[in-house]
């Protein structure tokens, strides 16, 4: 969060949450996040929400303050909706159906050597963090973030890959676009279509549009793709840390994560049973004497660290971060 915004929480606070102060924050926010809303109804509503919100992150942020939390919430550009809103128009992670699993190739990995701590952003695997919007295409950003992190092993050029392609062009693939998608889908389709466009190519646009792949943007490709076993943190750990980013699926419903902007996610209330949103593993390590995932998202850089999370490792699969993880074979 800005410092001005910051100081005008702490005077929000500090008079007692009045109207004025409310106000000051209320403008400055609207300003800083671009927000513009079609009417007065629809401006009251979201004013309600946020005013809301900020209670949470104020009382949240109180009680990190007194040693309770291991991180802060803050007012990013979703405090304006509701947690329903957020879960329905964002998170676009389609449940996927059992798949077997190829157990030489993950013996292979957890035999290799596991470096105590990873942050493929150093190595340049990682590209900029985008914003997927008010579109569920979480599920194609995630999946070719994994790419893009083969790509550059494999061709020394890091080429941001076209999410606006997949949300296009792998309806056929059962995946809908900004109503949400498969992982392991995304992957199909590559493979079917034999390449994937650049997003400088294939631009994203928020929405759902007609396919116009064509062979001239083409940046990126697979053959195959590798699910890890279910919940196994450990053969994520080795597989992150040897093979590069993994496209991975986390429970994103609570408002805690909405609303996420910094330190070491840990909820217990956390269920690892219900993913809903697709992210991208792109490290680890611990801090003060707690594990930690690294973990991109496509929110934007005003959500959590710059657009990443760290989310507590070796926590009984906390928010599902291992429940289903996956990365493309060139």
């Amino acid at each position: 969060m800005h410092s001005f915004c910051a100081m005008l929480l702490l005077a929000f606070v500090v008079v007692g949450h009045s109207s004025s102060a409310s106000n000051k924050v209320w403008e400055e926010w609207k300003i800083q996040h671009r927000k513009v809303y079609d009417n007065q109804s629809e401006m009251v509503f979201r004013r309600a929400v946020w005013e809301k919100n900020m209670q949470t992150v104020l009382r949240h942020n109180q009680e990190a303050s007194a040693g309770k939390h291991s991180f802060t919430m803050g007012l990013n550009h979703l405090a304006d909706m509701t947690g329903e809103e957020v879960n329905e128009k964002l998170n676009g992670l389609k449940l996927e159906e059992p798949f077997q699993f190829r157990n030489d190739t993950f013996k292979e990995a957890s035999s290799l050597l596991t470096p105590q701590s990873v942050d493929w952003r150093k190595s340049g695997l990682v590209s900029p963090v985008q914003n997927q919007g008010s579109c569920g295409s979480c599920w194609a950003f995630s999946s070719l973030g994994a790419l893009e992190g083969q790509m550059k092993k494999q061709t020394g050029v890091l080429v941001p890959l076209s999410p606006q392609n997949l949300v296009d062009c792998s309806t056929n693939d059962g995946n809908h676009g900004c109503r949400g998608g498969y992982i392991s889908k995304a992957y199909s389709y590559i493979i079917r279509n034999g390449g994937v466009d650049a997003e400088s190519f294939y631009p994203y646009e928020h929405q759902n549009g007609k396919c116009r792949y064509s062979v001239k943007g083409k940046a990126g490709y697979c053959s195959d793709l590798h699910i890890l076993p279910h919940g196994d943190e450990k053969t994520l750990q080795a597989v992150v840390g040897s093979v590069g980013p993994v496209a991975v699926a986390v429970n994103a419903m609570l408002p805690s994560f909405h609303l996420y902007r910094g330190g070491l996610y840990n909820v217990p209330s956390c269920n690892p049973q219900l993913i809903n949103h697709a992210v991208l593993a792109v490290g680890y390590g611990t801090d003060q004497g707690q594990d930690f995932w690294l973990v991109k998202n496509s929110w934007g850089t005003a959500w959590g660290e710059e657009g990443f999370i760290r989310i507590a490792r070796n926590k009984n699969n906390l928010c599902g971060i291992a429940s289903f993880a996956v990365y493309p074979m060139l």
